[in-house]
């Protein structure tokens, strides 16, 4: 059975990126690996449009999450946390493991937090270090308005906006210096096109004030650590070699293509997949739609996990379920990593597929015909 990964993490590798980490491993305590950390570190530079240094971690994002929480905060700090879904939520379970008191804004799945009430909170409570958000809420699709709140964030100077931009960073722009993000983290296995394992994070100067008041624990995740490191052109432990090997070759073609147009591919790839879902007559599940992934709204009776079933046993094509209170009730077909307008069309037929199988009236094509009619006019 030939397999497809168009799920949104892990994500479909490309032939060259692969064969980049396929090579003979290297030292990392050596000129030759300095070199590459070297090149890898400007070109993250590039990718979050930022002057500042760039860090990383051999850990999924929940690492470089973690790393922001405990070296830029102290216990008994206040924190919001905008939980628009399940990864959210991870920001409050980080805050309540290392002390910090979150004041958590619950938002309605599928849709976005409201600027204003970001705003009412942060004048109700200015003693507030940090608001910790997504740039995109992975589990339900739902893109969130970073800008508007660095809007507020940047004029005070007591207060860090940290961003988890782990399906948003390399997907659609993100100006981290120009908009005064403080704190932006990604991950490996998403728009960077590589396997799980390694996180990055990017940190402003205002952070780095913060950091130096910090008195949470800390060992492996220790941002002043890793800069030391950093500007010795090492790092404080063990990398991971190869996926940073891999990451070297992400970036230059990345590069190479220039960020407009990697944009403008995960636009088109999302735009072509949602035109074929409203072919068939589901609807889309988020209300604040993003270019990393396309949400599909079960019908009434269809259960999502019968339907990833399906696609994941007898069709070999991995998506992605719902978490959470979405449980069942949605899909999830993604436009990051090594995927073209032909793997949209495979995911959209399947899915007409396994619902027909299950007993939903759709005719079998209307996607796949709707998507293709899209990609071949754009």
């Amino acid at each position: 059975m030939k397999r497809y990964i168009i799920s949104p993490g892990p994500v479909e590798v490309s032939p060259t990126v692969l064969s980049a980490m396929s090579m003979p491993i290297m030292h990392h305590r050596t000129p030759q690996f300095s070199e590459i950390l070297t090149e890898v570190r400007e070109n993250l530079k590039y990718l979050y449009q930022t002057n500042e240094n760039v860090l990383f971690f051999a850990s999924s994002g929940t690492g470089a999450m973690e790393a922001a929480v405990c070296n830029l905060l102290s216990k008994g700090d206040k924190a919001i946390c905008i939980r628009a879904g399940k990864f959210g939520e991870r920001w409050t379970e980080l805050c309540n493991a290392f002390g910090v008191i979150p004041i958590d804004i619950d938002v309605t799945w599928g849709e976005a937090v409201d600027s204003i009430t970001v705003k009412d909170i942060l004048d109700k409570n200015p003693d507030v270090k940090a608001v910790f958000m997504q740039a995109h809420e992975t589990s339900t699709g739902a893109k969130q308005p970073v800008k508007e709140i660095a809007e507020i964030t940047k004029n005070m100077p007591e207060t860090v906006l940290i961003i988890d931009a782990i399906t948003a960073l390399g997907v659609y722009e993100l100006k981290t210096d120009e908009w005064g993000l403080d704190v932006v983290i990604t991950g490996s296995q998403k728009a960077l096109g590589l396997p799980p394992g390694l996180s990055t994070i990017s940190v402003s100067q205002k952070a780095w004030k913060l950091a130096e008041k910090s008195d949470l624990p800390k060992f492996y995740f220790n941002l002043k650590s890793e800069l030391k490191s950093y500007n010795k052109q090492t790092t404080s432990f063990t990398p991971a070699i190869s996926l940073i090997i891999g990451l070297s070759t992400a970036l230059k073609e990345m590069k190479e293509r220039g960020l407009e147009n990697v944009f403008l591919h995960h636009k088109r790839l999302a735009e072509g997949t949602r035109q074929g879902v409203i072919a068939t007559g589901l609807e889309l599940y988020s209300k604040s739609l993003s270019e990393a992934v396309t949400v599909i709204k079960m019908p009434e009776g269809i259960d999502g996990q019968k339907v990833n079933k399906i696609l994941r046993d007898e069709f070999g094509i991995s998506i992605a379920g719902g978490q959470g209170e979405a449980k069942g009730k949605i899909v999830r077909i993604s436009h990051m990593g090594y995927l073209s307008e032909w793997d949209m069309i495979i995911a959209l037929s399947a899915i007409e597929r396994a619902l027909k199988k299950l007993g939903h009236p759709i005719i079998l094509g209307r996607a796949g015909a709707a998507a293709l009619e899209y990609f071949a006019q754009n």
